[in-house]
Formats: structure tokens, C-alpha cells, sequence
């Protein structure tokens, strides 16, 4: 299964991803996520489920069952938007809490034994060097994070100029 998490209104992805969406599920912003609580429900009370019981609570299992993550976002001061930033918030279950060292720094220990490729596309008008060097490394921790793979990191001025490459 293939995940795409985006953050482009409806009737732009619809226009650009009109095709080559079997076997995928799509994360977009339909404004009714809740922002992560930081209560650890996740891991405690609910394992691998958010406790807030929205259309996103799921996001763990749906990572679990993925080969592919591909995150198209406008770039933010070299980060993700804030919806992508909150759905990769409400994403935590889909470790566990508890740690380990990891190239001598602690991460948290896998949950799923699955193998993940993450593609990222960033878009924005006038995106600096510095925030693209900012994005590559906040992408790159999540990878380290969520033992993904880096597949690809690109940026252009506007989700037009991408088109069908993305899928």
C-alpha cells in the first residue's frame, strides 16, 4: 500500500493526481483534525491508536500496512505545513515508547517490522537554501526516527511544475 499524506486542497490534488491511485490511501486536510494532546494514550492506553477517535487516529496502522510515504507540503520555514506537521504528530503510535541508542543518539524502538520508502515534495514560492537545508534535515531525522528510507527530496515553486512525477 501506498500513503500520501498532502496538504493541497481538494480540487488541486484532483487536477494533478487524477490517476495511479490504486491501492493508495490519502491524507488530506478536510479541516477536522485534532492536534495531538501529548497525553501518550497511544502508547499506553490505546497501543498503536491515537485516543482522539477522528478520521486520523489510524495513522500508526496505516504506516504499518504501507511501502510508501510520499508527503507533498508547502515548505514552512523549512519544515512541513501545519497539517502535514500534525498528522506526522498523531503518527507516534506507530513506534514504541520505549528507547534505544541508535548510531549513539536515542530513538524510540520500532513497533512494526515493515520497510518504508518516504518521498517528500516541497513547494513554495521563493524557498530559501537555508530552508531547503533545514527541510533535508528534518525529513532526514524523520527517516532515522521512524526507520524509513530517504527515497527523494524535492522542491519547486508550485505543485504545477510537478505533476504526475510525484506518484
Amino acid at each position: 500500500m501506498r500513503l500520501i499524506i498532502h496538504d493541497l486542497k481538494k480540487e488541486e490534488f484532483e487536477k494533478e493526481f487524477s490517476s495511479s491511485l490504486e491501492d493508495t490511501v490519502i491524507i488530506s486536510d478536510d479541516e477536522s483534525i485534532h492536534n495531538c494532546i501529548g497525553c501518550f494514550g497511544c502508547w499506553v492506553k490505546t497501543p498503536g491508536a491515537c485516543v482522539i477517535r477522528d478520521k486520523y487516529a489510524d495513522m500508526g496502522k496505516y504506516l504499518s500496512k504501507c511501502r510508501e510515504v510520499i508527503i507533498i507540503s508547502q515548505c514552512f520555514y523549512g519544515g512541513f505545513s501545519p497539517f502535514v506537521k500534525n498528522v506526522l504528530d498523531r503518527s507516534i503510535s506507530y513506534v514504541h515508547p520505549f528507547f534505544k541508542i541508535k548510531n549513539g543518539e536515542m530513538h524510540h524502538q520500532r513497533r512494526y517490522d515493515n520497510n518504508v520508502c518516504m518521498k517528500v515534495w516541497f513547494y513554495g514560492n521563493k524557498i530559501t537554501e537555508k530552508e531547503k537545508q533545514t527541510a533535508r534535515g528534518i525529513v532526514k531525522a524523520n527517516c532515522i526516527n521512524l526507520y524509513w528510507d530517504i527515497s527523494n527530496i524535492t522542491f519547486s515553486n508550485n505543485i504545477n511544475e510537478l505533476g504526475e512525477q510525484i506518484l
